[in-house]
Parts: C-alpha cells; structure tokens; sequence
C-alpha cells in the first residue's frame, strides 16, 4: 500500500510506471481535489486520469477539497462540485475515500467546514455511495481488520 501526497501531473505518472511495475501494489492518490494543472499540463492531466481510472488498485482520498481557486477560498460545494464530479467519474464509487488533510487544512478552513463540504457533495449521492466514501472503500484500500466487536462490518 503507498500513500502519495503533493499531487502534479508528474506523480500521477510516475503513479503509473509504479503501478506498471508493481500492479498487486494498492495506492492512495492524496489531495486530488486541490490539482489544478495548468493549460500545458492539462492533456498530461486527462491522460494519466484515463488510464488511472482503467486501474482498480489505484484509489483516491479526495482530502484538499477546500483549496485556493483562483487565489479565493470559498467554502461553499459549488466552487468544488465539478472537481468532485470528475474525480468521482474517474473512479467510481467503489474507489473514493474521506480525507481531511487536518491540520493542515486549518491554514485554509477549519475541519469543520471541511467535513461540511464533502458531507454536503456525498449526502445527495445515495446512502451507499456516501458510506463508500466515509468509511467501508478504506477496508479495500487499507486492508485493515475489526479487532473490536465495537466496529462496524463493512
């Protein structure tokens, strides 16, 4: 499992080669939201989501939902919905997990409207799509294990 940070057009290919060279390997793109690849590096953009998309072991943690556009910060979904819309489109349902990026996140907005926005975004999907979102797509991701009969079973 590898968790990546920081994203560029440059990492989602070298995600790829990666990914090529190891293809059991499970990875967390981090922050995706925030990756607003200039107009030179857009066509690198689209390709490397298109074939990221084509890999079911290639996950996605859209933390950085909240993030500078345009040099504002808005906190309100609308600024972020068509991100949203494409990334959710790129990888399904069934590969798209929570993140936060707390702390770091309070340099923009504090967590609370953090979780407000994606709560807000997931919240119109179906049920079953948001819980994919919050919790259970981090069982597949992350392979972790209930070691307390107090968690729930995905």
């Amino acid at each position: 499992m590898l968790d990546t940070a920081n994203p560029r057009v440059a990492l989602l290919e070298a995600m790829l080669r990666i990914s090529d060279a190891v293809p059991a390997l499970r990875i967390v793109l981090d922050h995706l939201p925030a990756l607003d690849p200039a107009e030179a590096d857009r066509a690198g953009y689209d390709a490397a989501l298109q074939a990221i998309g084509k890999r079911p072991q290639i996950f996605v943690k859209l933390s950085e939902i909240i993030h500078s556009v345009n040099g504002q910060v808005s906190t309100d979904l609308g600024a972020y919905r068509a991100r949203l819309d494409t990334l959710l489109g790129v990888f399904g349902e069934d590969r798209i997990l929570f993140g936060s990026d707390w702390p770091n996140s309070d340099g923009v907005a504090p967590i609370d409207k953090v979780f407000a926005v994606a709560k807000e975004y997931f919240l119109a999907k179906p049920r079953p799509v948001a819980e994919k979102y919050f919790w259970k797509n981090s069982v597949a991701a992350y392979k972790w294990v209930k070691r307390d009969r107090s968690q729930p079973t995905p």
